[in-house]
């Protein structure tokens, strides 16, 4: 738990662009383990993500406004739909490790009363962030993403292999933090926990910095 605090406190420095003006906006919403990144679907992340329609997702659909994205243990993730269904077998598989995939879900307006937390940043760094997701997934021979033969938590969403070994070390909030500090952002070195991430966004991206 320290060391989790500590990793939080000890921040990257924002490698933006000096003076770069805010424009763009994305969300972190979490539950009780696990943070999730949302993008808009927007000109930027929409034509990036467009072959995920062919992969069963309705990015084109006229309600669709954001990408829920989560990267996670294969077997615990896939696995879990609810923590009633959680299998001691599948945690003990993450954490000595296990293949890592992304689950992308594609949902339409958020309600004002959700609890989120905005990450506001310039369109440099959105571009970095949109491509470096999109680099996440693990593409097959087609070059294109590889949906993992499982079934979703949803009707619109799919699991996809991506890169990369989930562990007790590299968690899905290690994953957040890495993929803000790849875009530029100021943001913690270590964040393995949903405490860490909330730590280090309060410090850090509460306001436009």
């Amino acid at each position: 738990m320290l060391a989790a605090v500590i990793g939080a406190l000890w921040a990257a420095p924002a490698s933006d662009e000096p003076r770069a003006v805010p424009t763009r906006e994305v969300l972190l919403v979490h539950g009780p383990i696990h943070y999730d990144l949302l993008i808009p679907i927007d000109d930027i992340s929409g034509p990036r993500f467009a072959a995920l329609e062919t992969r069963g997702l309705p990015l084109s659909h006229p309600d669709a406004r954001w990408l829920v994205i989560g990267w996670g243990a294969r077997k615990f993730y896939t696995e879990t739909p609810t923590y009633r269904e959680l299998k001691p077998g599948n945690v003990w598989r993450g954490i000595i490790g296990d293949d890592a995939v992304l689950r992308i879900d594609v949902i339409g307006p958020i309600a004002p009363t959700a609890k989120r937390r905005t990450v506001t940043m310039s369109e440099g760094a959105y571009r970095r962030l949109v491509a470096n997701v999109w680099s996440a997934l693990d593409p097959g021979p087609d070059g294109l993403p590889q949906r993992v033969d499982v079934d979703g938590y949803t009707a619109t969403d799919g699991f996809f292999a991506a890169k990369g070994r989930f562990s007790i070390l590299r968690t899905c909030n290690v994953w957040i933090g890495d993929q803000l500090r790849a875009a530029g952002l100021r943001f913690g070195r270590w964040t393995p926990l949903p405490l860490s991430v909330s730590l280090s966004w309060r410090l850090y991206q509460s306001e436009p910095r």
